[in-house]
């Protein structure tokens, strides 16, 4: 299964990549401009990197130059409403791979997305996993293992887990857990119920738990330890 990190600050586009991604059977994660993509991709390793250009701040055009910069070759398919070919021209000269025009129909950005990553040669790679708790989570095979038990994870469980190991700890609001597990059209308890079911797969007891814990008028956050 491939990575893809989602680098965007409309949250609407970034939902709506993020959901179709996952029902094309990607893996991902979302960030909402260039400084949160930086630490995401200090956790876990992608396989592309799907970015806006016109983000404040650091826009997606000096985000990707500064990629290359650091001899960072992940592919980039960069999104912007700016269409000119003056425009195309800026965004492949940052070193990009590909760049598509909003807006957009979502089976493009998957044919798009394919072909860069065919294009790209195959890397061998020590699989993405951290500790929590007695459990050892590996994020190429999305399931837990301690040793003797292996607990395959659901599609939203395991971009649960991604979401909120992303944050090195740091407590993550409900609205954006659900925004980025593509849950944001499912009700306001659905990321409640799905945390439930994740505190019985990797607490020893649920009801207290010792690693993902409830930040009161926040949200949730995950203690993880590197393997």
């Amino acid at each position: 299964m491939r990575h893809v990190l989602i680098v965007d600050d409309d949250d609407r586009i970034r939902q709506l990549v993020t959901r179709f991604l996952q029902d094309s059977g990607f893996v991902t994660a979302a960030a909402r401009d260039a400084a949160q993509a930086r630490e995401v991709m200090k956790r876990f390793s992608f396989d592309a990197l799907v970015v806006d250009i016109m983000m404040p701040g650091e826009s997606g055009l000096e985000f990707t130059k500064g990629l290359r910069q650091t001899r960072c070759d992940l592919p980039v398919l960069l999104l912007t409403a700016l269409g000119e070919s003056q425009d195309r021209i800026a965004g492949l000269e940052t070193g990009a791979d590909d760049y598509l025009p909003k807006p957009f129909e979502p089976r493009e950005l998957v044919l798009r997305l394919n072909a860069i990553l065919r294009r790209v040669p195959a890397k061998v790679t020590i699989a993405s996993t951290f500790r929590i708790g007695r459990w050892i989570y590996n994020l190429d095979l999305n399931e837990l293992v301690d040793g003797q038990e292996t607990l395959r994870l659901t599609a939203v469980e395991g971009n649960l887990l991604l979401a909120l190991a992303g944050r090195g700890g740091a407590p993550v609001n409900r609205d954006e857990l659900a925004s980025l597990c593509g849950l944001e059209d499912s009700g306001d308890r659905t990321i409640d119920v799905q945390v439930t079911r994740l505190r019985r797969k990797i607490e020893d007891d649920s009801r207290t738990p010792r690693y993902l814990l409830t930040v009161r008028g926040t949200g949730y956050r995950l203690l993880t330890e590197d393997v």
